[in-house]
């Protein structure tokens, strides 16, 4: 007997979940830092190999995959950030921002997206088209994985005391 999943159920608590963790990790940054009398931006402005966006980037392209690929496909106008974050509190903010705006989009505008057709940027002067269901299984969520595994990576690399089941399960780990 196979079971269905609603485009909703398939999106919002996993995008919800995985931020969440995401802001979970942040705070271990903060905390970090603070610990261990450390300028912040040896952080946010590290990244893993030349030609990588720095940790500040991957936060903004987490959020902004989640924020846009939801408002994609429910058809919902995406809140406009500017993009200026360069402080791990206010990373905080723009994760707790795009968690706020995901919260007042409502399951039924998602649910019954799986045929529609979807047109987004993919790269600088580029758009690709895909329909619903494969927009979200094969762009936006692992768009924001990515990103949110490369924060982690980041943080991980530069001593960051985290692991697995923060990035797994945030602070009901």
């Amino acid at each position: 007997m196979t079971m269905t999943i609603s485009m909703s159920s398939a999106t919002l608590p996993v995008c919800t979940r995985m931020l969440s963790n995401l802001s979970h990790i942040l705070a271990k940054a903060e905390q970090f830092v603070e610990a261990k009398k450390i300028d912040p931006t040896a952080l946010t402005t590290y990244r893993l190999a030349p030609d990588m966006l720095p940790f500040t980037r991957q936060i903004l392209i987490a959020c902004d995959a989640v924020k846009n690929g939801v408002a994609r496909l429910s058809g919902i106008e995406a809140p406009k950030f500017d993009d200026s974050e360069t402080t791990l509190a206010q990373l905080q903010e723009r994760i707790q921002k795009t968690l706020a705006f995901i919260a007042t989009v409502p399951a039924a505008a998602l649910d019954g997206t799986e045929a529609k057709e979807i047109t987004f940027p993919a790269g600088p002067g580029k758009t690709r088209s895909l329909k619903g269901q494969d927009y979200l299984t094969g762009w936006l969520l692992p768009n924001m994985y990515f990103h949110i595994t490369m924060a982690y990576a980041v943080l991980r690399h530069n001593g960051v005391e985290v692991g697995k089941i923060d990035y797994l399960l945030g602070a009901q780990g």
